[in-house]
């Protein structure tokens, strides 16, 4: 059975930075023009800012400093020169705005990308796949990750870009004023730097803790409301709060190491320029006093000392929260990686019809029949067709979910086309796992299945399992009317032919008495229908699809007896003709299979028909009489 696999946890922070950074630029390059009017604002705004703090040079050497004791000083060259101050701040304004705008929609471009890109991957992988990961940590992925990834890409990674060029622009600036004093501002740099580094580490490690609890938090909050009938039946509701708070109590121990780690950071570095500024500053008086500097330059110098600690305080803040976003990228680009559901097939399912002559041809038309369309050189354009029958063999067929326990033995087994075939014993025996391989959610590991005598490998898996209609005991609806969830087992379907499926699971009845008919509209997996009712639309889903093959894994499980014995009569119909899997606890739907197969321990023990199995009074005459019980 599905679910053997061990659950597995969030992913971990990026193992590969640099990887996961180029594949985020894969994405991003599609807006390459718009990428170089950001990167080209960034340097602007960036500039504006430099530059402007440049001229208080001028303005105090030029200007202030010379009208000291004058009474009526000339304005005109100090407005002239605010105005240029005024268009170069202006102008950095505007930048800062364009890129900020054309990172919006650059970031939403690229999440919409990237999202389609994954539950496009989700949509192909394995039914094991899912087995094995908690749904919780997989929404995860399109929330908690993607909007981790869109804080990143829209004010992160510019305001890194920002930061890195500010810094870069300003020390040059420094340079060129003072090369003494920029040897201070060097040494308090490197200090920072080394804080900067080692707080990194630490967040870095928090924040993969904090990941990895989201994703098990989200994973057991969805289990716990998908389960809250059983938890209040066992009145489990106190050990559920205390096992939620325990996982809780590890969220946010995590999450607070991870904030600490990142929040402290601000503080460090706000002090540290002050004190830079303050060393500076005395400095700065000092070489004005011995003449070795002009004041406007010591002025422009203590506004750039305070403008660098501010960008290197941002580029450390945003550090975190940049590893975080590439964390969560590389959880994303782990799932778009996975591989997808292995297929190899090369016979595909078409439409046929009998054409003058005898034999079959292929058709556009849906006639009723179909075949199976084989590659074969030895024919007339590469092709042969094999008439969809619906003849299903096991041959010595050995399977384990995890490669440890088979669950089936060395299974052979037969359908001959239009036959009923029941089985039927003890949870765990292997029959939901005969259909999971009849559909090939899972590969066998020893032996052959074939389908009209064509090895099931050979088939494309869409095609085979268009051939197929399921009726699971848990039925799943989706939100929308009820004729579009009876649709959905065949989208072309007409409204006649979705309530002639109703009428023939029985349906029609209740569907007539609801507040609008087929066009109720069904939420919550149709909580407001009874588990008899939504286990009816099942039926009549498959109905509609009018598939060759059915699987009924306990399909009238959840149905009174009453309903039964209706249903049974339109499922009379429905098999007429089709080859029928029926997996069944309920021994009174299986009476008139043509073959019962009685299972145990992954092995067929018993195969015959009812009145047969009697006579032998084997297992299934003592499942029958109720001399031993299905567990």
């Amino acid at each position: 059975m599905p679910g053997h696999g061990k659950r597995t946890g969030a992913a971990a922070r990026p193992k590969n930075a640099k990887e996961t950074v180029r594949r985020i630029l894969g994405y991003m390059l599609r807006y390459r023009v718009q990428l170089c009017f950001v990167v080209l604002a960034i340097m602007v705004s960036a500039a504006a800012g430099v530059a402007g703090t440049y001229f208080l040079k001028p303005i105090i050497n030029r200007y202030i400093v010379p009208w000291i004791g004058h009474e009526n000083p000339d304005l005109s060259g100090l407005a002239g020169i605010l105005c240029v101050m005024a268009a170069i701040y202006l102008t950095g304004t505007l930048c800062s705005w364009l890129y900020s705008r054309l990172m919006i929609n650059i970031a939403t471009g690229t999440l919409y990308r990237i999202r389609t890109d994954l539950f496009s991957r989700m949509e192909r992988l394995s039914v094991g796949y899912f087995d094995k990961h908690v749904h919780g940590e997989l929404m995860s992925r399109y929330t908690n990750d993607t909007d981790a990834l869109r804080e990143m890409l829209s004010s992160g990674v510019p305001q890194l870009i920002s930061s890195a060029i500010s810094v870069s622009g300003i020390f040059v600036m420094m340079l060129l004023l003072s090369p003494a004093l920029t040897l201070a501002v060097a040494f308090v740099l490197f200090l920072m730097l080394g804080i900067i580094k080692y707080l990194g580490k630490k967040s870095a490690f928090y924040f993969k803790k904090q990941q990895e609890a989201i994703g098990k938090l989200n994973g057991y909050i969805e289990e716990m409301v998908e389960g809250q009938k059983v938890i209040k039946v066992f009145n489990h509701e106190e050990e559920v709060k205390s096992e939620f708070a325990r996982r809780n109590e590890t969220l946010r121990q995590a999450a607070s190491n991870a904030n600490t780690c990142a929040n402290v950071l601000m503080p460090i570095m706000s002090n540290l320029s002050y004190i830079l500024y303050a060393i500076v500053a005395a400095l700065g008086a000092a070489s004005v006093i011995g003449g070795r500097l002009d004041l406007g330059s010591v002025a422009a110098f203590l506004q750039y000392t305070r403008s660098f600690a501010q960008p290197v305080t941002q580029i450390s803040q945003l550090f975190n929260s940049v590893l975080n976003a590439l964390a969560g990228a590389e959880r994303i680009f782990a799932l778009i990686d996975e591989p997808s559901e292995e297929d190899g097939g090369d016979v595909i399912l078409v439409n046929v019809r009998e054409k003058k002559g005898g034999g079959l041809e292929e058709t556009e038309a849906h006639t009723g029949r179909w075949a199976w369309k084989c590659p074969d050189s030895s024919e007339r354009g590469g092709w042969r067709l094999v008439e969809l029958r619906g003849d299903v063999r096991f041959r010595n067929v050995t399977f384990s979910y995890d490669g440890v326990k088979n669950v089936l033995k060395n299974v052979s087994l037969y359908a001959e086309p239009g036959q009923e075939i029941a089985f039927v014993g003890s949870t765990g025996a292997g029959k939901t796992t005969i259909t999971n391989l009849l559909n090939r959610f899972y590969d066998i590991n020893e032996g052959e299945i074939t389908y009209d005598g064509i090895d099931l490998k050979r088939i494309r898996k869409a095609d085979l399992r268009g051939s197929l209609a399921m009726v699971l005991q848990d039925t799943h609806l989706f939100t929308g009317t009820v004729r579009e969830n009876i649709r959905y087992g065949n989208l072309e379907a007409s409204d006649s032919e979705v309530e002639e499926a109703a009428k023939l699971a029985n349906a029609h009845a209740f569907i007539q008495h609801l507040p609008q008919g087929y066009d109720t509209v069904l939420t919550a997996d149709g909580a407001n229908l009874s588990q008899g009712q939504r286990q009816l639309l099942a039926i009549a889903r498959a109905a509609v699809a009018d598939p060759p093959v059915l699987v009924l894994d306990e399909a009238t499980s959840s149905i009174d007896t009453r309903t039964e014995t209706l249903i049974q009569k339109g499922m009379e119909r429905l098999m007429d003709g089709r080859t029928v899997f029926v997996i069944a606890h309920r021994l009174s739907t299986v009476r008139n299979a043509d073959a019962i197969l009685v299972l145990e321990n992954g092995e067929i023990i018993e195969r015959g028909s009812h009145e047969q199995l009697l006579q032998e009074k084997g297992k299934y005459y003592q499942l029958y009489t109720g001399m031993f019980e299905l567990s």
